[in-house]
């Protein structure tokens, strides 16, 4: 066992502070990397505010963070995929089972003994699993992903939540050159599915309740820009669109959305209301439309996804902030004020 650096949060009161953690020595198949960027996502601050408690309780302390991009200083001897000073990322999971049908098929994020990046049974510690606000972690190397050298670093860390989470859906929908594609809001999520959709070659238009975002919307690689507040404007886009990626997490009505589906359309849910949305049977049944839902993607399409962006010179959009600045990104992400993720320098950890 070593020591860490890291920022914890000791209840879902207080604030995250410096501390030191034990970190487990790399085994034979583990990969030990110094963290060198980890980008804020809107679960990290749910988690650390246990404001999950009746599905996922947080243990406390908690050291958050699951968009981790680092590089490689010590591996195990039978690690062969990965080499000292190599660049590597870690996302939102670190272990499965790997015998069940979901880790037969590369779909490890349904697993249901998967082990989460942060605040999940750790069987190497007995305790939990701290997350990438450190300074550094061990993984195995079957859940540790290669970053393509070109990329901005403090730009691909969102990649690892935030890009999967967009890409995931649209690659299982089949979303490709000829699709006409909508995005239903422009937030940290939505921001990451604009990119994508423009360069899979789809015609690509934004939902917005802001005619403001516009002209950044248009250079993310909207085609086109909606107000969903206006009827007429929405009315013009009926029943054309092949597939809708809804990032939204505040309620809303999905039937005005579920109306602009061309037959055998699909609508998918990667933002998560905290209430039920309503849903009008004849908005479904009329073009034989779908709602679908869809979390991160399993590690190969993890990787499919970064060697995509790779070639596509595709990163997040992200506010670089030092780790001591944690406290005041997480009440200025609760207002929405920030374009479009924060990115921590982890190489600030080490002034404290």
């Amino acid at each position: 066992m070593y020591n860490a650096k890291a920022f914890s949060a000791a209840s879902h009161t207080s604030p995250l502070a410096p501390t030191t953690i034990v970190r487990r020595d790399p085994t034979e198949t583990d990969v030990q990397i110094e963290i060198l960027f980890c980008g804020i996502c809107h679960s990290d601050l749910h988690q650390v505010r246990n404001e999950w408690s009746g599905a996922l309780p947080t243990v406390y302390p908690c050291i958050p963070g699951h968009e981790i991009v680092g590089r490689v200083t010590k591996t195990g001897s039978a690690v062969t995929k990965f080499k000292v000073g190599d660049l590597a990322a870690v996302g939102c999971m670190v272990d499965s089972c790997g015998t069940c049908p979901e880790c037969k098929e590369s779909l490890e994020q349904f697993c249901p003994n998967s082990v989460l990046t942060y605040n999940f049974p750790d069987k190497h510690t007995g305790g939990v699993t701290y997350g990438g606000y450190s300074d550094s972690v061990v993984v195995d190397q079957r859940f540790v992903l290669k970053v393509p050298s070109n990329l901005d670093l403090a730009g691909a860390a969102p990649l690892l939540c935030a890009g999967i989470t967009t890409y995931s859906p649209m690659h299982h929908w089949g979303v490709t050159k000829g699709k006409k594609v909508g995005i239903v809001g422009m937030g940290g999520l939505g921001h990451m599915g604009l990119k994508f959709a423009h360069a899979l070659g789809a015609h690509v238009v934004l939902f917005t309740t802001s005619l403001n975002k516009k002209d950044d919307a248009l250079r993310l690689g909207a085609d086109e820009v909606v107000v969903s507040r206006n009827a007429d404007e929405m009315a013009k886009h009926a029943g054309s669109f092949d597939f809708i990626l809804d990032t939204v997490s505040a309620e809303h009505d999905i039937n005005a959305y579920l109306s602009l589906l061309r037959r055998d359309g699909n609508i998918c849910l990667v933002g998560a209301p905290e209430k039920p949305l309503s849903i009008a049977a004849f908005s479904l049944l009329f073009g034989r439309h779908s709602i679908s839902g869809s979390p991160i993607g399993g590690i190969a399409e993890t990787q499919q996804m970064l060697d995509f962006c790779g070639e596509h010179n595709i990163t997040s959009d992200v506010e670089v902030i030092p780790i001591q600045k944690i406290n005041e990104a997480y009440e200025r992400l609760l207002k929405s004020d920030v374009k479009y993720r924060f990115s921590i320098d982890m190489a600030s950890l080490k002034s404290d």
